[in-house]
């Protein structure tokens, strides 16, 4: 257990302070920041699992008979860009990252708090551009936007679509520049670079992705939008373009990108796994490096998506072997959690349970894509909904489970409020039961052949879409409970104090929720993290 000088208890902090409309939205505190996505993210989360049930009701009888292909074409992909770019992608950085890392460092706030706001304001732009486009026409592109049909045969709305994300990805840049520098230059003193929290190493490699990939899809988005505009040839072969170019340049940084949306969940899976088993993480120096090692090796495995796109056979192969070395820092991090747990004092709460989830969906999703990276499996699987479960098993499966692990965990922090332990562990159970039962046919549905984005298919297929249509229905309850008992929790929990798991770290020797200015005395740090084992982590002077 911590023992620590207690926080100063202040007469009002960000939550129970009577703030108007106005200073919210004009607020530089990164915690009301943070918030501020929380909302917005979970409203994006909802409309696009909102077109995640019509996919399913669609596919649950073989003819299809809710949409017809064109307007199905339009409903995936208004699921695919609001889940990738407004949901998955900012969920766990935007809030828990920009609530978390000034206090993980001892910092009073983050390093450019103006531009932290902006960063709120591009993605609503973006989003409310991109929801615009979508409901007035929609695209029946698919996320991937891929050429020729983005750029000459879809319906007209590419453009507007193409540049809502070009807005929002000036958000990803901001806040990735915002945490490296508030990580390089605001640490509390003695918070050397490996007494930092797994959490900060995660994000700080999210970051690297973020300011070096992002605008490389800003640009090809930009390069779509001129020659579906202006009939500049980039992408079109009717205007002298090369159509694999734009799968080339959309990969690197799409395939970054999963990362981006994985990373954060390991740096969260870190944290809860350390507390709850009472123990520093096994091989700590291993599992920050690997998460460096993915954000390095993320930028060279893109050609994995071309295996039957026009590309060498020879770059084909060298791209298959870089894609299983990639495999190889994930299972170095699935490997030191297992062995934390191991002769660990495991506490079974629900951050616990989430993250548990975690590792098994993960570890699905990851042992999965190695068939993929595979040449000759990736040519029967390619376009098939083995690709749709794999994606699913890494990202809902792995960012999702994640991001509610990390909520779960921080929830007290952020509003000084526990919620209702018996029916968060039950909303757990379901999740992960309603998951495996919505996505793991889809693998079988992938190996006999059923391809993806398509609205009708053979009635022999229909037992498994059925089931998959049934478990969607149980993963959707299993998400709603959460929102209904946090809600609840924000009156009615009871009060957490400033560290109720008994945790380590900066962010829980504070009030929860914290005072504007986090600390009413910087810290210093005098031990090395995770150490349960000593009576005093911080001394606070």
């Amino acid at each position: 257990m911590i023992t620590a000088p207690p926080p100063v208890e202040v007469e009002k902090n960000y939550i129970n302070a009577e703030h108007g409309l106005k200073s919210w939205l004009l607020t530089q505190d990164h915690k009301l920041i943070a918030l501020l996505y929380l909302i917005s993210v979970t409203a994006f989360f909802f409309i696009g699992g909102l077109f995640a049930v019509f996919i399913r009701l669609q596919l649950a009888t073989p003819t299809g008979a809710m949409f017809d292909s064109n307007t199905y074409n339009k409903v995936f992909t208004m699921h695919g860009i609001i889940m990738v770019f407004f949901f998955l992608i900012p969920s766990i950085p935007a809030t828990l990252g920009n609530f978390l890392i000034p206090l993980m460092v001892g910092a009073k706030d983050l390093a450019f708090p103006r531009i932290n706001l902006l960063s709120w304001y591009i993605y609503i732009a973006g989003g409310l551009f991109t929801l615009w486009v979508l409901f007035n026409g929609g695209v029946d592109t698919g996320w991937t936007f891929y050429t020729p049909f983005s750029s000459s045969y879809s319906n007209g709305y590419v453009i507007a679509a193409g540049l809502g994300i070009f807005i929002n990805g000036f958000s990803s840049i901001l806040t990735g520049l915002n945490f490296i520098v508030t990580i390089h230059r605001m640490r509390a003193p003695g918070l050397t670079w490996f007494r930092l929290p797994l959490f900060v190493w995660a994000h700080y490699a999210t970051s690297v992705i973020m300011i070096l990939g992002t605008p490389v899809i800003a640009v090809t988005l930009f390069l779509l939008v001129l020659e579906r505009g202006l009939h500049i040839g980039f992408f079109d072969p009717a205007y002298g373009g090369d159509p694999v170019l734009f799968q080339h340049l959309f990969w690197f940084y799409s395939h970054p990108a999963v990362y981006i949306m994985i990373l954060p969940s390991m740096g969260v899976v870190s944290e809860v796994i350390s507390t709850f088993c009472s123990k520093k993480p096994f091989g700590y120096t291993f599992i920050a490096f690997s998460s460096v090692a993915i954000a390095v090796f993320g930028f060279l495995v893109w050609g994995h998506h071309l295996f039957v796109s026009s590309q060498s056979v020879y770059a084909g192969m060298v791209f298959s072997v870089l894609s299983y070395i990639v495999a190889i820092p994930s299972a170095i991090k699935v490997f030191n959690w297992t062995a934390t747990m191991y002769k660990g004092s495991v506490r079974l709460t629900t951050p616990m349970l989430y993250s548990l989830g975690f590792i098994g969906l993960f570890t699905i999703g990851g042992l999965t894509g190695l068939f993929l990276a595979c040449l000759g499996m990736d040519v029967h699987l390619t376009d098939t909904y083995f690709v749709i479960a794999h994606f699913h098993y890494v990202m809902v499966g792995g960012a999702i489970m994640g991001y509610l692990a990390g909520v779960h965990f921080w929830w007290p922090k952020m509003f000084g409020r526990m919620y209702p332990e018996g029916w968060s562990k039950l909303s757990a159970v379901i999740i992960f039961v309603g998951f495996n039962l919505t996505f793991f046919p889809q693998f079988i549905l992938g190996y006999m052949g059923m391809p993806r984005r398509y609205a009708a298919y053979p009635a022999e297929f229909q037992v498994l879409n059925v089931l998959s249509s049934a478990g969607a229905s149980i993963l959707g309850l299993g998400y709603l409970i959460p929102f209904v008992y946090l809600i609840w929790s924000l009156k009615y929990g009871k009060p957490a104090g400033p560290n109720p798991w008994g945790a380590t770290g900066l962010e829980w020797q504070t009030a929860s929720p914290p005072p504007t200015e986090n600390f009413e005395i910087t810290p210093v740090v005098t031990t090395e993290a995770y150490e349960y084992s000593t009576e005093e982590v911080v001394h606070v002077g």
